[in-house]
């Protein structure tokens, strides 16, 4: 597969490696975007492996909570300007759809894009609406309701809604009584952002991917074979600390874990809480927005 310029611009960007390791990278995975991020990485020629790519798209993140915290939504939806996404009349649309989530039950966007809004047909017919009158291209992306027996949710929106937390908490404790220690877990999720809560939701198959991605960076070093099993598995502990939210350190404290803070927080209060979810929206996460030149588009629309 030939590899063309805009791939290697994309690998460096996700990688952060020299431009020439990234094409190197990408003949000898012809062109597999994913393959040849491992391989920067098992050559230690990748500062980090961005795996949700570029993030770039616009538009705003909310969330819902049932008054009490037993059920909690959360909804992204995108804009092509950063303008549009703080337009007062995109935002009300998007708190309202937010609700809505937190109000029906649907798992699916096509289904939520099929519900009533007001007095406007569907939420599809909403949406076209208001890409009409604002003149800018806008799509729901994806939503999430929580609900499950025995959990408290409580929740963070940074940035005016670039990104949004949901953590649940099981505990016995009413939603004021953990408020702060959710919000405090909810902003760890929003600027750390763990890809587990602990080491026990692992996917065995992460595990594995990342124990081969280590031992061939540690064979690449030249150490010796009988000594590697022992430093991957030490490497693989101190990344698990970093990607698990509950062996991370607290960002308001850093001389505890999250866990700890936890814990802490529990027995000062008297009553039983563990962290089971956690939701983390980012705006534009994964999507790569088409680049455009500002002097070309501002000539574009004085010419029409």
């Amino acid at each position: 597969m030939a590899v063309s310029a805009s791939m290697v611009k994309e690998l460096r960007e996700r990688t952060g490696a020299g431009m020439m390791d990234c094409k190197n990278a990408l003949v000898e995975a012809d062109g597999n975007m994913e393959r040849a991020v491992e391989l920067l990485r098992e050559k230690g020629l990748a500062k980090a492996a961005k795996k949700a790519g570029r993030i770039a798209a616009e538009g705003m993140v909310d969330l819902a909570f049932a008054e009490d915290g037993s059920a909690a939504a959360a909804i992204e939806v995108n804009s092509e300007t950063d303008f549009v996404a703080k337009n007062e009349e995109f935002v009300d649309f998007v708190r309202t759809l937010s609700n809505m989530v937190l109000k029906n039950d649907v798992k699916e966007i096509d289904d939520f894009m099929a519900l009533k809004y007001k007095d406007e047909g569907t939420v599809t017919d909403a949406l076209n609406n208001k890409i009409s009158k604002i003149g800018e291209n806008m799509s729901v992306r994806r939503l999430v309701k929580l609900n499950s027996p025995g959990t408290v949710y409580v929740g963070y929106i940074h940035g005016a809604g670039k990104i949004g937390v949901i953590v649940g908490l099981e505990t016995e404790a009413s939603v004021d009584e953990v408020a702060v220690l959710g919000k405090d877990v909810a902003m760890q999720v929003a600027s750390m952002n763990p890809r587990f809560i602990s080491e026990e939701d692992v996917d065995p198959d992460f595990i594995e991917s990342e124990k081969k991605i280590l031992m061939q960076q540690a064979l690449n070093e030249g150490k010796p074979q009988d000594i590697v099993e022992k430093m991957v598995m030490g490497r693989l502990k101190k990344e698990l600390k970093e990607t698990c939210l509950l062996e991370q350190k607290f960002v308001k404290n850093m001389d505890i874990t999250v866990g700890q803070y936890v814990e802490e927080s529990a027995k000062a209060l008297g009553k039983y809480i563990k962290v089971v979810e956690m939701v983390r929206y980012e705006v534009g996460e994964g999507i790569e927005k088409k680049e455009e030149n500002f002097a070309e588009e501002v000539a574009k629309q004085m010419n029409n």
